[in-house]
């Protein structure tokens, strides 16, 4: 065979970027396909999980309407038990609320009643506390005033006058002359005499004061009685200066309980027979 005699096979030649397309095209589909393979593998894992959560669905829709049909059975049963129907039940409910909320206000009101009560109470315990301090001020005061008038009963008493006669009894200060005075056995009349005064009228006679030794506790008084003049001299303190007088002779005490500088205070004391002065209007 020569060369004339042989055939030729003649392949096209494909050029390179036609290639290349279809390389990535063919990757896009091998990626495409990669893809959807994990797409459905999710999907698929995903129905899954929401066939499992619908079935936990609906176990939990059974057992929760399991549960309410024993709640149902359990009233009725109850009910059944009591002789009551649901509607009584919760018109039973209904008045216990009712009650419940009535006794809740008459419980306020009492207890408002009650402090309201309380506060009045309390105002009266402190009026009825002032009124036993006051009846207490005053039984103390009564206890005083017996008490002192026992003590001035006590100190009143009875002592041998200047002239030798036992006197009635004597006071050595203003309280106890008016003790005297209350008891009503004799008449006394209060003097305060001034050295170098003139003679002052006491009952029916007249005293003057004519010396006063205050250290020594003496003085000395001219008394003037039925129209004579009688010294009384260097007298002491609470002693009785005695000495007769009026037409039926009586026996008239002068009793001196005060001494100062120049002044003595005290009184004259008279039988309830004798005269007494003259008032004049």
């Amino acid at each position: 065979m020569n060369d004339n005699d042989r055939e030729y096979v003649v392949t096209p030649s494909v050029p390179g970027w036609l290639t290349g397309i279809a390389v990535a095209g063919i990757l896009l589909a091998l990626g495409a396909l990669a893809w959807s393979f994990s797409l459905q593998a999710t999907l698929k894992g995903e129905q899954q999980k929401l066939d499992a959560s619908s079935q936990q669905n609906t176990a939990l829709s059974q057992r929760l309407d399991e549960t309410n049909e024993r709640m149902r059975a359990q009233a009725q049963t109850l009910g059944q038990s009591v002789g009551l129907t649901q509607k009584q039940l919760e018109d039973k409910s209904n008045e216990l609320i009712a009650a419940q909320r009535t006794v809740t206000a008459t419980t306020a009101r009492l207890q408002r009643e009650q402090n309201a009560t309380s506060k009045q109470i309390g105002a009266v315990q402190t009026d009825v506390s002032s009124v036993k301090s006051d009846v207490g001020g005053v039984k103390t005061d009564v206890a005083t005033t017996q008490a002192d008038l026992a003590q001035t009963k006590t100190q009143l008493t009875r002592v041998m006058g200047d002239s030798g006669v036992m006197s009635g009894l004597i006071a050595t200060n203003h309280d106890e002359l008016e003790e005297l005075k209350h008891r009503g056995d004799r008449n006394y009349y209060e003097f305060t005499l001034h050295k170098g005064a003139p003679a002052q009228n006491v009952g029916t006679i007249k005293v003057q004061l004519k010396k006063v030794d205050q250290k020594r506790s003496k003085y000395t008084l001219a008394v003037n009685s039925d129209d004579r003049n009688i010294d009384k001299k260097d007298k002491n303190l609470d002693e009785p200066v005695q000495f007769y007088s009026g037409k039926t002779p009586a026996l008239f005490e002068i009793v001196v309980n005060n001494i100062s500088k120049n002044e003595v205070t005290g009184y004259l004391s008279t039988p309830k027979s004798a005269p007494v002065p003259i008032s004049v209007p």
